[in-house]
């Protein structure tokens, strides 16, 4: 980046008030991580100004020596997952697992009723998508939202780590009942990419929430009744799932800044 001219530096260090804040804002961050630059202002200090920052300095670094250290934490727990997500995946887990049952229980029965794995799978992830970016569910969400990545960056961080864990969980699950993850993979992308726009503005609880009580009443619900597969896991609606995911995805994109507000 460029360095701050020796005018505008000169104009700082004596407190210029033709200075505009937002000025002052990038004179000050760029200090911060220019060597160079600081070493420029200290030359362009009164002698009572060095004096005086090189005691706050000492102060500080005194203080620092003698204060009590925070036990150091996994960078990837910290920045990836909260603790409502824990709960929240092995939830999910244990609903395709039993649903991985009761399919296995209905071959041995002639096999009546569509998989329910497949009925499932594409909402399977919102469960644990709801608890990424959720106030009322993560004890610390002000300090997380205060962090420098907060926002879609982290969002997208929390849910690409609980798609991490369901996926492979569901692909076996599938495998196991003869389900290729080629009919609910695009569904369940669709979903997740849903529930985090749609969760830009409702709350990505609520959000998820919903989206998993609209399947479950005009897709799973049906699909049991009627003992067949619904339209939309056939193999023909796959380009239609793809364009809803393209679609969904831009205005994910477009609505990136609300996830730095409190959601509930």
């Amino acid at each position: 980046m460029t360095h701050v001219s020796d005018t505008v530096l000169s104009r700082y260090a004596a407190l210029d008030p033709g200075l505009e804040p937002d000025g002052v804002w990038a004179i000050e961050a760029h200090l911060e991580r220019c060597g160079g630059c600081r070493a420029r202002l200290r030359t362009m200090s009164s002698p009572e100004d060095s004096a005086f920052l090189a005691g706050v300095r000492h102060q500080v670094a005194a203080a620092i020596a003698v204060s009590p250290r925070m036990p150091r934490r996994a960078r990837l727990g910290v920045s990836l997952w909260s603790r409502p997500l824990l709960p929240r995946v092995g939830m999910t887990v244990l609903v395709v697992l039993v649903a991985l049952g009761l399919d296995v229980a209905d071959s041995a029965a002639a096999q009546r009723f569509p998989s329910l794995v497949l009925l499932l799978a594409p909402v399977a992830p919102l469960l644990g998508v709801a608890a990424a970016w959720t106030r009322g569910l993560d004890p610390a969400h002000e300090l997380v939202v205060a962090s420098p990545r907060a926002g879609l960056y982290l969002v997208l961080r929390r849910t690409l780590t609980v798609l991490a864990v369901v996926i492979p969980v569901l692909a076996a699950a599938g495998w196991a009942a003869g389900t290729s993850p080629a009919r609910w993979l695009l569904p369940s992308l669709a979903f997740t990419l849903g529930a985090l726009a749609l969760g830009s503005v409702v709350g990505v609880h609520r959000a998820a929430v919903g989206l998993a009580a609209i399947w479950a009443a005009a897709v799973v619900a049906p699909s049991l009744v009627s003992a067949r597969l619904p339209l939309a896991l056939e193999p023909a609606s796959r380009p239609a799932w793809i364009g809803l995911s393209i679609v969904v995805a831009v205005l994910l994109v477009l609505r990136r800044n609300a996830f730095v507000g409190l959601k509930g």
